[in-house]
């Protein structure tokens, strides 16, 4: 595949890769904290992450919120510069980057040197998701005459309705057969202030792939690395040239 186009200022607010697992059953929250040991130097600051859940229940014409279950589920650790996080949990392993971004190679080696110094103390048994994702914010110059000036993968007005648009939200769910892999994009935007140059669109891309894989199989990386290819397929094919200049 033709490496893509590489901008300036590229639209990317925040880059995720996400490592689900299986951890053995002696695992828990006092290991996952001496993970910090290994990366204290550059991520030195923690915070509990939780996970709290509760389900919604009718019965009889009454809605009921059960009692709502969990609490700490691991940890985040943040750098220096507070542009990159890193995720320790029962359930996986997670690497943010935020703005600015830099690149492919840079969030998939910080990712990997990470993921090393997780396995080194979870000791997990074997990887069962994985997944990137990439939110982008575009900045469309107002006025404006048409979306698709912009961005390709829109929804549609029915002929005959009014075709104002003073705000949308959209979820799609992509099944992908030839690498079993799903993609997830949503998209919307918030309304300008009135003073604003510009309208806000929110453009996000989440692909993964659900699979057993032994934690050091090669497989994994080049799961990675397909992903990004349909992330940057997603991307780059809802876009005009038109947007493309904006990131120039």
């Amino acid at each position: 595949m033709t490496e893509p186009t590489r901008f300036p200022h590229a639209p990317i607010t925040e880059a995720l890769l996400d490592i689900r697992v299986n951890l053995p059953e002696h695992v828990d929250l006092a290991q996952l904290a001496t993970f910090q040991d290994l990366i204290k130097d550059q991520y030195p600051s923690r915070h509990e992450r939780m996970f709290w859940q509760s389900d919604l229940q009718l019965s009889q014409g009454d809605l009921r919120l059960s009692q709502p279950t969990g609490g700490p589920v691991g940890y985040l650790f943040t750098s220096l510069d507070g542009k990159q996080h890193v995720q320790a949990r029962l359930d996986g392993f997670t690497f943010n980057r935020l703005k600015p971004y830099k690149s492919w190679e840079s969030l998939r080696d910080e990712a990997r040197k990470l993921w090393q110094h997780y396995t080194q103390i979870a000791s997990p048994k074997s990887i069962t998701r994985v997944a990137l994702r990439y939110i982008n914010r575009i900045e469309i110059p107002l006025p404006m005459r048409d979306f698709k000036d912009y961005i390709l993968t829109i929804p549609e007005i029915a002929p005959g309705l009014p075709q104002g648009l003073a705000n949308f939200f959209m979820r799609l769910i992509i099944p992908v057969p030839a690498m079993n892999a799903i993609a997830i994009v949503t998209e919307a935007f918030d309304p300008p202030a009135a003073s604003s140059a510009v309208l806000p669109f929110i453009f996000d891309i989440d692909v993964s792939c659900d699979a057993l894989f032994d934690v050091d199989a090669v497989e994994v990386w080049e799961t990675f690395e397909k992903l990004r290819e349909l992330k940057n397929e997603i991307f780059f094919k809802s876009i005009t040239d038109r947007a493309k200049e904006l990131f120039q």
